[in-house]
């Protein structure tokens, strides 16, 4: 089970820096902030955010490498609190332009690079907050966006998929400290696969493809989609995330459903995920952590 890194939520200062990557996420963090009346403000990263649905918010655009103009744009705005949201393909460090505010920091840049995503995003955050902004997480900012505990489909996991559960959290808790994945399938108590740097839409198409290849025998609706976060993962960065596109992938690889923990997943448009989960009689459920 994922230890909770992240400290007692904290009185959230107006207005909040969502630092916004790809995908819905950033929009929904910051629609959820603006219905608690709290202002968001946006830092899209250039190549990554969508600069047609950004132009509803206020917003300052970044670059991965320009630390000094990002630090600068934070305060320009108010922002003391920063979330980090949204997907983003890893640039390499020479493919990076990096200001003289990020060289000054190269040694401490490099070192957060030297892992996985989480890895890097922590590593990052502490050096913003070493220049005295506060990284807050879903948790604190967005808590409506977590995924609750219980089935949230017609469809309920039945006992084998219950015991396919139970061996992909065990599996992921013991791959956690190797900081490869969070997620897994399960068929019939085997683990057929594991999430490696692709993510979890080309580990379900993996699976799709291995069923049409004839080397996954198992009848299809059988199986388990497994998402937790890594052991010991600070859970202000990179939780684990379901939604429309994920139910998709499920259904595609013939599995029975998802299996998720509780307060620890994001769980991105909530109502189309359910509608597509019960069209497709899949179920999804919230795991106690």
């Amino acid at each position: 089970m994922a230890a909770d890194m992240t400290p007692a939520a904290p009185e959230i200062s107006s207005p909040v820096g969502v630092v916004a990557g790809g995908g819905a996420m950033p929009f929904a963090v910051a629609d959820s902030l603006a219905a608690r009346g709290i202002t968001p403000v946006l830092f899209p990263l250039r190549g990554a955010c969508d600069p047609a649905r950004v132009e509803k918010f206020r917003h300052r655009w970044i670059s991965v490498g320009q630390l000094g103009r990002a630090m600068r744009l934070f305060r320009e705005e108010g922002c003391r609190d920063l979330i980090f949201i949204g997907t983003l393909v890893r640039p390499s460090l020479s493919e990076i332009r990096f200001d003289l505010k990020t060289l000054r920091l190269l040694g401490n840049v490099i070192r957060a690079f030297r892992g996985g995503d989480d890895h890097l995003l922590s590593g990052v955050g502490r050096i913003l907050e070493q220049d005295g902004f506060r990284m807050v997480g879903i948790k604190d900012v967005a808590p409506d966006l977590l995924m609750p505990e219980g089935c949230i489909s017609r469809a309920w996991p039945n006992d084998n998929a219950k015991g396919d559960i139970e061996r992909g959290r065990a599996v992921l808790t013991a791959l956690g400290p190797f900081d490869i994945g969070q997620a897994a399938v399960v068929i019939d108590g085997h683990v057929v696969a594991v999430e490696d740097i692709e993510g979890t839409d080309a580990l379900l198409a993996r699976i799709a493809r291995l069923r049409e290849e004839g080397r996954i025998r198992a009848a299809t609706g059988r199986g388990v989609l497994v998402k937790t976060p890594k052991s010991g993962q600070d859970l202000r960065f990179d939780l684990p995330t379901i939604g429309p596109r994920t139910i998709e992938g499920v259904a595609k690889a013939g599995l029975a459903g998802i299996a998720v923990i509780a307060g620890n997943t994001i769980a991105a448009e909530p109502q189309a995920m359910i509608a597509l989960a019960d069209a497709r009689y899949l179920f999804i459920i919230g795991l106690p952590k």
